[in-house]
């Protein structure tokens, strides 16, 4: 079903669609399974792999937005909150209930926290995750036992959701198959057809694997490409006017030692007004993220020293552990595709992060902004907007309580392998048929060969960079060991997909030249 092969010859035996959605991120994967449980004949192209920009980069957290309420954003919080409980639902070995405390040095920030998260309690409703509580100064020292407690008053304690965000974006992914979509990594749209009255009809699509390329035709074309949206509204109109301002987020990763309990902290003023959190993630710790605004994007942006800076500085006026440079085990930059500022004035942390759906005169439907926590509403939202236009005829959309692939009852979160929810048997299969490949890729990490082949063969990765960022999250909890292993798992690699000798060496070259970004010197 996941065979790369088989989904081609699908696009190879089928040019006409209802609806085609550019754009394989959280945001695309969403609506391409909105529109395929609704019945439509839905084709996804992503030009390079699911969630490779923003969508695997993101602070690991499904949450309301504690800041967007401060800023008086009831309705975005309340429908994330909402949203929120319905990821737990449905992809419960993904996303998992967080307790965060926020430490308190002032007797004023006790009080006021307290009250805010009440509020924060009583807009999730009947999908609350626990309720907020106020802790005294001994409690809060024994849970983060790596906090500074000078000035120390106490803390406060909330609950949010945490996930593991491009392993999610695959499961969508294989979702989206099992519910009748085609959906294709490595695939570039590199032209928008219209018919004799300028209304977008298709797309003109490359197979950057094979360099074929496909005329397909559709009812209605999607652009859910996020920070590339722009290079899409421009390909429909070389006039179109800017909608997109991409703001940068990096995080750090530091071993488990900076926050050995099960807590995650969030600071919720830092100098410059962000929030900072530290979070527990696959036994690292995320700590970030910044905002700061670009005037260009790419597929692998560059963290700035300012902004490793802020976030070590921020880190270490809260920690007794020193966190330095040598101490981050990997660095990775996201950009967010913000909606382009009014003025000069306006700042990133003050952009709304509600999503916004454009319409083209020529047709083309764009949906931007939002956030991995409010997915399948954005989603949901555009499809409804494409059949108010008559485009698509009215069908009832059916995502509410859909489980994703590979949602379980019971997740074990003490073996690593819970991610895989109830495909873990599928890797027991692959261990059973040959021993070896239970052999860890490397010694400081739980993942095994196992993982990599199933990557391959189940979750449609076609390159090292995709197993290694994205399948197994190695080039994101450890960079050094991703780039030590990767001639192991290039070699692996290659005999599934029957490759040469020299498409490894390639393929080394380019991750391990793309993976010493990600390594802090």
């Amino acid at each position: 079903m996941f065979n790369r092969e088989t989904l081609v010859n699908q696009v190879n035996s089928n040019p006409n669609w209802d609806v085609i959605i550019i754009g394989g991120g959280a945001t695309g994967l969403g609506v391409a399974l909105d529109a395929a449980t609704r019945g439509y004949k839905t084709l996804l192209l992503e030009q390079v792999d699911f969630a490779k920009g923003t969508s695997s980069r993101s602070t690991k957290l499904v949450h309301g937005g504690v800041r967007y309420l401060a800023q008086g954003n009831v309705d975005l919080v309340r429908e994330a909150l909402y949203e929120r409980g319905l990821m737990l639902k449905n992809a419960s070995h993904l996303v998992s209930k967080q307790s965060f405390i926020i430490p308190n040095y002032r007797w004023f920030d006790s009080a006021f926290y307290t009250l805010g998260l009440k509020v924060y309690d009583l807009l999730s409703g009947k999908l609350s995750f626990g309720k907020s509580t106020r802790i005294n100064k001994s409690e809060t020292v024994s849970r983060l036992s790596t906090l500074k407690n000078d000035k120390l008053k106490g803390g406060v304690v909330y609950y949010d959701g945490q996930f593991d965000d491009a392993r999610l974006a695959v499961n969508i992914a294989q979702s989206c198959i099992e519910n009748g979509a085609t959906v294709l990594n490595h695939f570039k749209v590199n032209t928008l057809l219209k018919n004799t009255d300028g209304k977008i009809n298709g797309v003109v699509a490359k197979d950057t694997e094979s360099g074929l390329e496909y005329k397909l035709n559709a009812a209605v074309v999607i652009n859910a490409t996020g920070v590339f949206s722009d290079a899409v509204l421009k390909m429909d109109n070389i006039s179109a006017k800017t909608s997109i301002r991409p703001s940068q987020g990096i995080h750090l990763v530091f071993d488990k030692s900076y926050l050995p309990g099960n807590d995650a902290i969030m600071i919720p003023k830092t100098e410059d007004g962000r929030v900072l959190f530290l979070v527990p993630w696959h036994n690292k710790v995320v700590v970030g993220t910044t905002d700061t605004l670009l005037d260009s994007h790419s597929l692998e942006p560059k963290p700035l020293e300012q902004e490793i800076d802020f976030i070590l500085q921020t880190a270490n006026k809260y920690l007794n552990k020193k966190a330095t440079r040598k101490d981050v085990l990997s660095i990775f930059a996201g950009l967010r595709p913000l909606a382009a500022p009014k003025d000069n004035s306006e700042k990133t942390k003050e952009i709304s992060r509600s999503h916004k759906i454009i319409v083209s005169s020529s047709g083309l439907i764009t949906i931007t902004g939002g956030k991995w926590t409010t997915y399948r509403r954005m989603a949901q939202d555009t499809i409804n907007k494409v059949i108010a236009l008559k485009k698509l005829p009215k069908l009832k959309c059916k995502t509410k309580d859909l489980l994703i692939h590979g949602a379980n009852g019971i997740v074990d979160r003490s073996n690593h392998l819970y991610i895989y929810g109830t495909d873990q048997t599928l890797i027991a299969d692959l261990i059973t048929e040959n021993p070896d490949l239970s052999v860890r890729l490397h010694p400081r990490l739980q993942f095994t060969k196992a993982e990599v082949v199933l990557a391959v063969r189940n979750e449609m990765a076609r390159t090292i960079d995709d197993v290694l960022a994205r399948r197994v999250r190695v080039l994101f909890l450890d960079a050094k060991a991703a780039i030590e292993i990767a001639p192991l798992v290039g070699e692996l690699i290659r005999e599934e997909l029957n490759q040469t000798a020299a498409w490894k060496a390639e393929q080394i070259s380019d991750f391990v030249k793309m993976a010493e970004q990600y390594v802090l010197k």
